[in-house]
């Protein structure tokens, strides 16, 4: 019998599942790379803003040096936006990078860690990584139930993750209701609020967790520049927490975890107010585009406050792999979530009007073809 390697709780981890690129689906399918759509990984539609190619073009000169590992400039920035000291601000490879920095920081092995059924997957892959123990606790119409996720918390719980929004169901928590969450959690359990969706919020739903990070020392927050911002490719996420936890998070923080290109296009997409409030205004017109149709052919969705909308699309185990492939064959690639226990779904990005269109009318015609029970 070969030797096995590494820990049990190691090789017990399913490995995340990305989007399909473009290119793999072109091969696969024998299509067009430009004439497949791509609405599968909530990415912004719009791409890089032209003030960070900008920001990246000038970086680009001074490549052959490492860069600032404590991105100062760009810590600066964050700290100037969101009204917080510097020393509470931690960067990361993308926000997912925060959330395993988190896990390790805080929990020890054995100990248990707290998360929503359906919520995002990386919660997961984190607490298993670190041979944490899961304490998953049953949505409440597809989001969180706060109340059961409290009960939930036990003596050795170091750890509760919460994505407001949430991904992949789009559900949204008022802000009133996470901060009657904060004052009742003990103070030695660390909760993370995920906010990746944060920016496509509506006004009147948005609130101000940057300000519950000084009331609370056991909150910390993670925002990424991936979705709204259109930096995906470049990897730049960051939290914000008091110092108890900023410093144990830098302790075990890769060196140069964000590089140079991603540092300056992150300042320069922070400050560009235009790309995103022109992002937030297609994201709002393209949910209504799907919204309407989804209606008209009778699908079931999940209300959505993020830039994708989870929806059904058929009642049997096999629905959402089905009408998944029959998508990729007409060159649409979308998200099918059986891996979070929602087999007959599909989460769905919103892209610009024509991309959307697209999406539409071969959804329309894998369902007219009988593929859906």
């Amino acid at each position: 019998m070969s030797k096995q390697f590494g820990p049990e709780y190691v090789r017990a981890i399913a490995p995340y599942q990305a989007g399909k690129p473009i290119s793999e689906v072109a091969r696969e399918f024998g299509l067009d790379e430009e004439h497949i759509v791509k609405l599968a990984s909530n990415e912004n539609p719009f791409g890089v803003p032209d003030s960070a190619k900008q920001a990246m073009a000038r970086a680009a000169a001074d490549l052959g040096r490492y860069p600032d590992a404590n991105g100062f400039e760009l810590k600066q920035a964050l700290s100037q936006r969101y009204d917080v000291p510097m020393e509470w601000i931690t960067l990361g490879n993308g926000s997912n990078d925060i959330l395993e920095i988190a896990a390790h920081a805080f929990v020890e092995k054995g100990q248990s860690v707290v998360y929503a059924q359906y919520s995002f997957a990386v919660y997961a892959l984190a607490t298993q990584g670190i041979g944490a123990r899961h304490i998953v606790v049953p949505a409440r119409d597809h989001g969180h139930d706060l109340d059961a996720m409290l009960d939930a918390i036990e003596d050795d719980t170091r750890l509760v993750f919460i994505a407001n929004p949430n991904n992949p169901t789009g559900t949204f928590i008022p802000g009133s209701e996470i901060e009657a969450f904060l004052q009742k959690v003990p103070a030695n359990v660390v909760v993370v609020l995920d906010e990746a969706y944060n920016e496509f919020l509506d006004k009147e739903d948005q609130y101000e967790s940057a300000a519950w990070v000084r009331q609370y020392p056991n909150l910390l927050v993670s925002r990424t520049f991936s979705k709204a911002y259109g930096l995906a490719g470049l990897r730049v996420g960051f939290a914000l927490a008091q110092p108890q936890l900023t410093d144990l998070m830098n302790r075990i923080r890769q060196p140069f975890n964000v590089n140079s290109l991603a540092q300056a296009a992150a300042i320069a997409a922070l400050n560009d107010s235009e790309f995103l409030e022109r992002s937030a205004r297609n994201n709002a017109a393209g949910y209504q585009q799907f919204v309407e149709a989804f209606e008209k052919m009778g699908l079931q969705y999940v209300p959505s406050y993020g830039n994708f909308v989870l929806v059904k699309v058929g009642n049997d185990l096999g629905a959402g792999a089905r009408i998944n492939l029959a998508l990729l064959k007409q060159g649409v690639i979308v998200r099918p979530v059986g891996n979070y226990g929602l087999p007959e779904w599909l989460r769905i990005s919103i892209g610009l009007p024509q991309e959307n269109a697209v999406l539409i009318a071969a959804l329309q015609k894998a369902l007219g073809e009988g593929l859906a029970e």
